[in-house]
């Protein structure tokens, strides 16, 4: 699904489910990253001229992530690309087409590489010698790229204060004696109707 990614909400009406929510649609490529819970993840850097992501940030075993992994920009934000030093040589390369490549990989710490996005998008990378552990990012940049909808999967369960029944203690503690006197009652008249046959005629 394509579209625009400003965030939507659908709600799901009184008492029928949760609310939907619009994200960036990253496919498969984040399942095998350490450091990514999902696409609600994915930082708002929006309203920023810039904004950095470290390289070597510890993940996926060591120091074998980019933290954040999915960030969001506006058209127009340079990325500066920050080594922690940390986890032997990183570089950052697109995946497919994508503009993004700093070269050989380094493990100098400091900003080795910045990219100013012009054109909305979604655009992943990865670091070249790390890719297999999972040192992967994406950086979504504009309102127009590729997005999903998470949440909103079916009903949920109401509480009854919600549903406006309250359930105040003193009508559970009624409701649970009202039930003790009825097995009293019960009890009183089985005994009664089981004893009748042999006390009412002794005399004959």
């Amino acid at each position: 699904m394509s579209g625009t990614a400003a965030a939507q909400e659908d709600g799901g009406g009184e008492g029928g489910g949760s609310e939907a929510t619009t994200v960036p649609d990253y496919g498969g490529w984040f399942g095998d990253v350490g450091n990514f819970s999902d696409p609600t993840s994915t930082v708002d850097a929006t309203g920023q001229k810039s904004a950095t992501v470290e390289v070597g940030v510890q993940a996926n075993g060591g120091a074998f992530g980019f933290g954040p992994p999915a960030i969001h920009v506006d058209t127009g934000t340079t990325v500066k690309f920050k080594w922690t030093g940390e986890g032997g040589g990183h570089n950052v390369v697109s995946d497919g087409d994508g503009p993004l490549d700093s070269g050989s990989p380094t493990g100098s710490a400091g900003v080795n590489y910045e990219y100013t996005f012009e054109e909305a998008g979604l655009y992943k990378y990865y670091c070249d010698p790390h890719k297999g552990l999972g040192m992967k990012g994406a950086v979504v940049v504009g309102e127009e790229y590729p997005t999903t909808t998470v949440g909103g999967g079916g009903p949920v369960e109401v509480d009854p204060h919600q549903a406006g029944v309250p359930l105040q203690p003193h009508f559970i503690g009624f409701g649970a004696g009202f039930a003790v006197i009825l097995s009293l009652i019960f009890a009183f008249f089985q005994l009664k109707y089981a004893e009748s046959p042999h006390t009412s005629g002794g005399n004959d």
